[in-house]
């Protein structure tokens, strides 16, 4: 019991902070700080997704991608939704991931539109993946 509720708290601390990451995603780009944006927007989808699955196996794989993380809600929740979306969002999916390692190991400008664009994915993610929880219940 003592393990169910440390996985509880650890499941509210990673959505909060993938709130917190979401809302300083928003402000950077508000900022006009681009790049800072992109990397926070990732970090935001990651956060959530690993707090998810934390929620319903007990466990996330430690990765960085979001691809990933997709696969395994997708295994886990079993719905073409999401097997679809990450189809046919796979190149946006892929510039997200950039993010993270181009803000830490290269020299990479993103521009207002990417960062608009790596926000709205993150929305559009987390609003597909409640839509297909909700749906299960």
């Amino acid at each position: 019991m003592i393990k169910l509720s440390l996985h509880r708290e650890e499941v509210e601390i990673l959505r909060r902070r993938y709130r917190e990451f979401l809302i300083a995603s928003r402000m950077a780009l508000e900022n006009e700080l681009y790049d800072l944006a992109c990397f926070l927007a990732e970090q935001a989808l990651q956060l959530y997704m690993k707090s998810l699955l934390l929620e319903l196996v007990g466990e996330y794989p430690r990765t960085h991608s979001i691809r990933r993380l997709l696969g395994e809600l997708n295994r886990i929740l079993s719905s073409e939704k999401i097997n679809e979306f990450t189809w046919s969002n796979r190149a946006r999916i892929s510039m997200l991931e950039d993010a993270y390692y181009m803000a830490r190991y290269h020299v990479k400008e993103y521009t207002r539109e990417d960062a608009e664009d790596m926000v709205k994915l993150v929305e559009e993610a987390v609003r597909l993946i409640e839509d297909v929880r909700g749906s299960r219940s």
